[in-house]
């Protein structure tokens, strides 16, 4: 009795060269990923070592410490560069801000007035 010849197209031939290709995809990823495991102490330490450099880079380039815009420097923390001035009393800036509140307050209480009597509601 002859052999039959093997087809290539039966599905148990199939299945079985895609589980040969499954686990050389497999296999493939199982050897990038313990490279990766591998190279990853060295590329950590590549990547702390570029962030020291980038910190010191910043410390030694002087200027202010956080870059701030002039116009944002506070007052109350001497960074005015005539630091020489004596301040004036804090009573008196908070009475001035009581003032300018009130004016506000009473500003906005006669726009909702007018607003009122113009449109009916």
């Amino acid at each position: 009795m002859p052999r039959r010849s093997l087809k290539s197209g039966s599905p148990l031939n199939q299945q079985q060269q895609e589980l040969v290709r499954r686990e050389n995809e497999l296999r493939d990823r199982v050897q990038k990923l313990q490279r990766m495991i591998e190279e990853a102490p060295r590329v950590a330490e590549e990547k702390s070592r570029q962030q020291r450099e980038e910190l010191l880079q910043r410390a030694n380039a002087g200027g202010s410490r956080l870059d701030a815009s002039v116009a944002l420097r506070d007052k109350r923390w001497g960074d005015e560069e005539r630091g020489t001035r004596r301040r004036g009393s804090l009573r008196k800036e908070r009475r001035e801000g009581r003032i300018i509140f009130l004016v506000l307050v009473i500003a906005l209480a006669a726009a909702i007035v007018w607003l009122m009597t113009h449109f009916r509601f």
